[in-house]
């Protein structure tokens, strides 16, 4: 086994070094890693739909896709991210208890009664400080999980906070949960850095001390080669989404408006926008207008910056608007 230092926060170089680490090295590794703020979506799930967009929008927090399926968690310099990836015998690789275990002993040295609880969360007190994943390859598997210990919960709440049935789709939902930090169970919690480094000392002995290995240059830019042709693309964060249906209202231009779109592979295939029934008096009286960017949306891709183009073409925005005003956000995400 290899103990992989990991010095990167990058939430896209990351992530492909943990699909390079699984798929290519060979080796077992054990990583432990930070990112940046960014939301980390399961695989199989609808980017849009698992987040709060106009906020991460606005406050340039990427959405990230993971090579495993499961729910959303948040990312931040708060919370320390450990990735386990073991060889084993088919048919036997999953197991979230066996993997989450070394997670939950750490915590129970320190005093923390943690528990493994449900499909796979690490709960202390019933709170959630801990999601985890995983992905089989071959007779490999990768466990990864997060480990709240000082994050921003505000931020993460406002990050992933949805509005109930605005997308409709099959994809695979988060189930939101009360969440926590570890911090906050210790009496006399340590700075971040002495927190992570006791986790990583509890780790080498856990796993018979590895050897600690540096990515080679060569590695670097292999996963970096990843990281930007696949983890960093719109392609794989949005276009990978199961098909949906948005249903959105907003208040614009002394009208409430209501909006369906329906879209496929990240693409809007059909819209409708009217004026809601409360306003028209009667039920689905269109505007022409809206009806122009009825005819103009379908073919472009569900994204801000291809809806603002849109916008500006029938005059509803200026030439140097680069994201939708609050107004009509609400229509559209």
């Amino acid at each position: 086994m290899i103990f992989v230092q990991n010095r990167s926060d990058d939430p896209f170089f990351n992530l492909a070094l943990e699909e390079y680490l699984l798929r290519e090295a060979g080796h077992e590794s054990v990583m432990l890693w930070q990112s940046r703020p960014s939301v980390v979506i399961g695989k199989h799930q609808n980017a849009l739909g698992e987040v709060n967009y106009p906020y991460v929008s606005r406050n340039r927090i990427p959405v990230v896709r993971r090579l495993s399926g499961g729910g959303t968690v948040f990312h931040s310099p708060g919370n320390v991210n450990f990735t386990f990836i073991r060889n084993g015998e088919e048919g036997k690789l999953v197991d979230f208890r066996k993997h989450t275990a070394p997670v939950v002993e750490f915590l129970a040295s320190l005093g923390i009664p943690a528990r493994f609880e449900g499909k796979n969360d690490i709960r202390v007190n019933g709170l959630k400080v801990s999601g985890n994943a995983e992905h089989v390859f071959r007779k490999r598997v990768l466990h990864h999980g997060t480990l709240l210990y000082d994050a921003d919960l505000p931020v993460l709440n406002e990050s992933i906070r949805v509005i109930p049935e605005r997308y409709i789709d099959r994809s695979v939902a988060s189930v939101r949960s009360k969440v926590a930090n570890v911090s906050s169970f210790m009496k006399n919690p340590p700075p971040f850095d002495g927190f992570r480094a006791m986790f990583e000392g509890w780790l080498m002995d856990y796993f018979g001390s590895p050897e600690v290995r540096e990515l080679t240059a060569g590695e670097i830019a292999r996963v970096q080669a990843l990281a930007d042709e696949k983890y960093s693309q719109w392609h794989w964060n949005f276009g990978y989404s199961p098909d949906y249906a948005f249903f959105g209202e907003a208040s614009y231009l002394d009208q409430h408006l209501v909006s369906v779109l329906k879209v496929e592979k990240g693409f809007i295939q059909h819209a409708e926008i009217r004026v809601s029934v409360e306003e028209a008096g009667t039920p689905g009286q269109k505007v022409p207008l809206w009806k122009q960017l009825e005819a103009d949306l379908p073919g472009c891709r569900h994204k801000e910056a291809e809806i603002v183009a849109v916008l500006q073409r029938h005059q509803l925005l200026n030439k140097s608007e680069k994201i939708l005003p609050a107004a009509l956000s609400g229509l559209f995400f």
